[in-house]
């Protein structure tokens, strides 16, 4: 079973490749490309559904975290999943052959895991040591692959062909998943996946908030915004602020 599950990863890792490689963008004049939405009619369904669940569950769940939970203990939860991201980060570095990358998120991986109790204080980044989120989806792009078409994933929101076949990557490589399942310990997996999911949302409860209070049509200002900061993402520039849109979370990291 588990080698079966290996064989449809990597053959629909290959069809999705395969799909973004022979799709092209559209030039924009910002700079960036405007990315291809053949399936809009399905996305804007699952977008709608998707809107529905954030209303009704994930975003008054955030609002109460965020009401009872102070500032500083969501900065330790923070902290903490985004240190028990350090393997896929490093192992993504040294894919796209970034060994200067990739011994930074080494030593922020050692540094706070060692020193700062277990991930939950970030000392690296306060010794000037920056976290620089790395996905299988940048690496894809690296190595010439295109985005492909614009997907809204249920439940995971927006997303390529590319970078959605690279989250299924790093979910199938994560070594804390493998560890787990292996130890028949998927509880904790699960538990990290919701609270990575509820720490994001609370974090953008203010740039959503103002996207939809702001936007015309906020499916395709959520796309333009999505892209954008994928782009800068890629380009290993900071994350699209107020100055060119709101940040749009990477949902891929789920």
């Amino acid at each position: 079973m588990k080698q079966l599950g290996y064989k449809t990863l990597a053959l629909t890792l290959a069809a999705c490749v395969s799909l973004a490689a022979c799709s092209g963008t559209m030039s924009g004049a910002d700079g960036y490309s405007e990315i291809p939405d053949p399936f809009e009619d399905v996305n804007r369904v699952t977008f709608q559904f998707n809107e529905a669940v954030d209303k009704a569950v994930l975003e008054p769940v955030a609002r109460g975290y965020r009401a009872v939970t102070p500032g500083g203990i969501r900065t330790v939860v923070s902290n903490f999943i985004t240190n028990l991201k350090s393997p896929i980060v490093i192992g993504n570095q040294l894919l796209q052959g970034d060994l200067e990358g990739a011994g930074n998120a080494t030593a922020r991986m050692v540094i706070n895991t060692l020193a700062g109790f277990g991930g939950i204080l970030d000392l690296a980044d306060e010794g000037g040591i920056e976290h620089e989120p790395e996905d299988f989806g940048q690496t894809l792009a690296t190595w010439g692959v295109g985005d492909g078409a614009y997907v809204v994933l249920p439940l995971l929101g927006p997303s390529s062909i590319r970078d959605a076949s690279g989250m299924l990557v790093d979910s199938y490589a994560d070594p804390l998943r493998i560890y787990l399942f292996n130890v028949e310990e998927e509880g904790w997996h699960y538990a990290r996946v919701g609270a990575t999911v509820l720490s994001e949302r609370e974090r953008l409860l203010d740039v959503v908030d103002d996207l939809r209070r702001n936007s015309f049509d906020y499916y395709a200002a959520l796309r333009s915004a999505y892209y954008q900061n994928r782009q800068s993402i890629i380009r290993d520039e900071k994350a699209v602020g107020s100055a060119g849109g709101p940040e749009i979370p990477d949902y891929d990291d789920f």
